[in-house]
């Protein structure tokens, strides 16, 4: 029984022991899966994954090796309950030219909520392909699949990276820094930012000490050790992940592990689009186990450089508006962290995986480099050279 689950997993480099396998099995038959409805997919999994994976880092490599195996069954989430599924489903694609886009009229923040809350009062069935009501489809500012320059996307997949809110629940993965670099290049670019100094114990042989010191001795081998050099730059790197930040996983995670290698005084953490109040280290606890970003401000000296990596794609609401996060109510623009942090850290740069030839057609990119200086650089290879550069000044 599941024995090709088994080896799914095992294609998919997860550790799984054939004792774990067992202890599945013996719970399966114990009738785990049994109270409450019965067996269930969602069931199974969570039952599959406590008994199977021991390691919170690879939980996204299960989630994908069982979508594969189950053949892309969607696992169950906290979808908006505040409407009925039906009304979110999408059934057309909506085309319009571009002079019918150019006639969407924009709301601003506040009439835009407002809007949303008068909607979901008033609405009592599903509209697809409209431009009022909460649906599918159409140029309406509610609900997923259509067209609108600054609206809410309620459920299902976006298609034009234009939503204000997003309100469905996300659970992003953190990167893998142990991930096999496709090419050295990356490091290689990396180590125009370094400073080199001895520190810490005797561990590395003086060669050139060591040969002077035996030849003065009358051939008797004197051996001479000094500590080993390391680089001494710091580095506080922030990165931003989910949403469009998908599409550019495995270059940021090759990054991502070239840092972690290159640089021994290093500290990282993960935000959404753009920093607000507090980042986070680990994405599946990122509302339990938050860090204030007054606390990065306050705990790391001027010395630290700075660096963000991000797309900087999203709407000029999350980076200019209170309230604007995707994720919650904050308090205070975006802008504002941005530029409380680049005060702080005067060594900065913000690294965007986006083609550098679509960044003029996105306001928000736009407005990020305002904030950064102009201190945007493209993931290539001239792009991370020309940051290195830039942080070394």
């Amino acid at each position: 029984m599941l024995i090709q689950f088994f080896y799914t997993l095992r294609a998919a480099k997860l550790p799984v022991s054939v004792k774990e396998y067992l202890t599945l099995l013996e719970a399966m038959k114990a009738g785990v899966l049994d109270d409450d409805g019965g067996p269930t997919v969602e069931k199974f999994y969570v039952l599959a994954r406590t008994s199977l994976v021991k390691d919170e880092a690879l939980f996204d490599k299960f989630d994908r090796a069982f979508g594969a195996y189950f053949k892309g069954v969607e696992l169950m989430g906290d979808l908006f309950k505040a409407l009925p599924q039906d009304w979110l489903t999408k059934q057309l694609e909506r085309e319009l030219t571009p002079e019918q886009l150019a006639q969407l009229k924009a709301l601003d923040w506040d009439e835009l909520m407002d809007t949303l809350r008068q909607r979901l009062d008033e609405q009592q069935e599903r509209h697809e392909g409209g431009n009022r009501w909460i649906g599918t489809g159409g140029t309406s500012p509610f609900g997923n699949g259509g067209v609108n320059p600054r609206g809410v996307r309620i459920g299902g997949p976006g298609g034009q990276r234009s939503a204000v809110k997003v309100w469905d629940q996300r659970s992003y993965r953190d990167y893998d820094d142990h991930i096999e670099l496709g090419t050295r290049n990356i490091k290689v670019a990396l180590r125009r930012l370094r400073r080199f100094a001895r520190e810490g114990s005797e561990l590395e042989l003086d060669l050139d000490d060591t040969i002077h010191k035996t030849a003065a001795n009358a051939g008797m081998l004197d051996i001479r050790m000094i500590p080993e050099r390391h680089n001494k730059v710091k580095l506080l790197l922030l990165m931003d992940v989910g949403g469009t930040m998908d599409e550019h996983v495995s270059r940021v995670e090759e990054l991502f592990s070239a840092v972690k290698s290159e640089f021994k005084h290093l500290e990282f953490f993960y935000f959404h689009n753009c920093v607000y109040d507090f980042v986070w280290k680990n994405n599946r606890r990122r509302f339990a186990e938050k860090t204030s970003t007054w606390d990065l401000i306050h705990k790391y000296n001027r010395d630290y450089k700075l660096i963000f990596v991000g797309d900087a794609t999203m709407s000029p609401y999350e980076i200019l508006q209170p309230g604007g996060s995707v994720e919650y109510n904050n308090e205070e623009a975006g802008a504002e962290w941005l530029q409380r942090l680049t005060h702080a850290f005067p060594k900065h740069v913000w690294i965007n995986p986006e083609p550098a030839g679509v960044w003029q057609y996105r306001q928000s990119i736009s407005l990020i480099q305002q904030l950064m200086q102009q201190r945007m650089m493209p993931l290539t290879m001239s792009g991370l050279e020309q940051a290195m550069r830039v942080l070394n000044r």
